[in-house]
């Protein structure tokens, strides 16, 4: 295997894990979340957050899904007008698009709202604030699962010696 294909493969194992991550979130969390009163979303989230927001687990996969498609598209640099290297280089977009600026720009400021909210008294706009954290889930969400088609597709497509 080549460089770009193990970049690929990491590509795609990384992009793999924070795809179920964020399975588990919209398709588990969600559900049960939606259920629940101001005050008990508000625990949850207090309970929860805290700890999600500074898991390793967390800055270790979107390192690795910054980094290996940034090494498969060096190593594809030959071809750049190759379906690799144009998969790869969506993919990456997507990556940054959504789990890094959607999470750093949006999400993590909607999360310190969150987590000032007083779990007894919610705000009276407890809800909005609710469906802002869904929604910003599911754009994350359908980026990852998107870029990990792609690395995917890059990964199983052969290199074209264009």
């Amino acid at each position: 295997m080549s460089v770009a294909d193990w970049a690929l493969l990491a590509s795609v194992v990384f992009a793999g894990l924070w795809s179920g991550l964020l399975a588990m979130l919209t398709l588990i969390l969600h559900p049960m979340l939606a259920g629940m009163d101001g005050s008990g979303f508000a625990r949850f989230l207090g309970a929860f957050l805290p700890i999600a927001r500074r898991s390793w687990f967390n800055y270790a996969e979107v390192l690795g899904m910054l980094a290996a498609p940034i090494v498969a598209l060096v190593a594809l640099a030959e071809h750049p007008s190759g379906a690799r290297f144009v998969l790869t280089a969506v993919g990456l977009a997507l990556t940054v698009a959504g789990p890094l600026l959607v999470s750093n720009r949006l999400a993590e400021p909607n999360y310190d709202r969150i987590l000032a909210w007083d779990p007894a008294a919610p705000p009276p706009d407890w809800q909005a604030e609710r469906h802002r954290y869904f929604t910003l889930n599911w754009v994350r969400a359908g980026a990852t699962w998107t870029a990990f088609a792609l690395f995917l597709a890059a990964l199983v497509r052969p290199l074209e010696l264009v």
